[in-house]
């Protein structure tokens, strides 16, 4: 088998804010994007609600590439919406956001998709990051793809920017993971004996009508259908770009740990799909704070004891890909939280379920305006 490249390319999605009222840009002038389209040629795309905007990198085999694109992408974008006193933010969910506020984009794929999703795609206020790491054997990717579920929620623990929904604390880290799981098709990816079995599967429903192709499969991991490579989808996206990149490193190189195990006719041990979706629930509740179980031990383990081992469990692979500072980026994630920590700390004292003050609210946008930005 030959070995893949192991390429890395990333998607952000960010919502736009006003910089006046903090509230969404539900409706941007078209010229904004217009603008931000003519400077990122190729690289941007308008998403499903009209207050959004993706991002793609291009293919790249360095993490340097990555950080220099993104580093871009978002200076860019905070320049040309800046013009029309607009903001981006690499936030999951924005804190006091209405979604029924929120018009989406006027093209045909999302036309289709509002007709036959209705109410529950209306609520999709909310933003992640993809992380694509290519692997060009179809039969490699579906195995990789089967083991690497079980990193899954140790990925989301490290990103999670999503505390708030409509005004009020959720008492989640991640409540973007709760408004996306109301679509079909979502959640941890099944387990695959080959590559054709997960052909026929999608087969069935693309043959049946149901779905016009994969893309419309929007599991936590899954085999890309445009790319030779597996997505990584499970995450939120992060105000700061270190934690970003931190969390793409790691993905990377357990992609390359794995095939180093099936390379000496080894794999990591498969475990239920119901055992990992505990460990998701808990890194969607807690962030950092989860208590995350070790199957291999039978018992819960905080989250930065588990960021070591896997840091150490990768060495090898940081060291190749020369990402190893990166990688260890995940050591002060998991020790001084993430950006709903921070986010919740703004906030101060709020019952769960509680209404948060509008002066904590509109602190809180500013400040993720500010971080989005941070040292571009």
């Amino acid at each position: 088998m030959k070995e893949p490249s192991f390429s890395i390319g990333v998607e952000e999605e960010y919502l736009l804010v006003d910089k006046a009222t903090r509230h969404l840009a539900s409706s941007p002038p078209p010229d904004v994007f217009a603008a931000c389209e003519k400077a990122l040629v190729g690289r941007l795309s308008p998403e499903f609600l009209q207050c959004q905007i993706e991002v793609g990198t291009p293919v790249c085999m360095t993490l340097e590439e990555v950080r220099a694109e993104l580093g871009y992408f978002r200076k860019t974008i905070a320049r040309e919406a800046g013009a029309y006193n607009l903001a981006p933010i690499a936030s999951s969910t924005h804190p006091f956001a209405e979604w029924t506020d929120q018009p989406h984009t006027d093209k045909e794929r999302y036309n289709e998709i509002a007709r036959n999703m209705q109410l529950v795609v209306k609520r999709m206020v909310i933003c992640g990051m993809h992380v694509h790491v290519g692997i060009e054997d179809e039969e490699l990717r579906v195995e990789l793809c089967n083991q690497l579920a079980y990193f899954l929620p140790h990925l989301l623990a490290l990103s999670t920017s999503s505390p708030f929904w409509r005004g009020r604390k959720t008492g989640l880290k991640s409540y973007r993971l709760s408004v996306f799981n109301e679509l079909p098709r979502t959640g941890l990816p099944p387990r695959f004996e080959s590559y054709h079995e997960y052909r026929h599967t999608i087969d069935i429903l693309t043959h049946a009508g149901v779905i016009e192709d994969a893309t419309k499969i929007w599991w936590d991991l899954r085999p890309s259908d445009r790319f030779p490579t597996l997505e990584m989808r499970i995450t939120d996206v992060c105000p700061r770009l270190d934690d970003a990149l931190a969390i793409a490193a790691i993905f990377r190189c357990l992609c390359r740990m794995l095939y180093r195990l099936r390379r000496a006719n080894q794999s990591w041990r498969p475990y239920s799909r119901f055992l990992l979706a505990e460990n998701r629930w808990q890194a969607q509740r807690h962030g950092t704070d989860a208590r995350l179980i070790d199957f291999g031990r039978n018992e819960v383990a905080p989250l930065v004891d588990l960021v070591e081992e896997i840091i150490e469990l990768i060495r090898p692979d940081a060291e190749f890909f020369d990402c190893v500072a990166d990688v260890e980026h995940a050591r002060e994630i998991a020790l001084r939280g993430t950006s709903a920590d921070k986010q919740l700390a703004l906030a101060g004292e709020v019952a769960d379920d509680g209404h948060i003050p509008k002066e904590a609210l509109d602190k809180i946008v500013d400040h993720l305006v500010a971080e989005t930005q941070a040292g571009l």
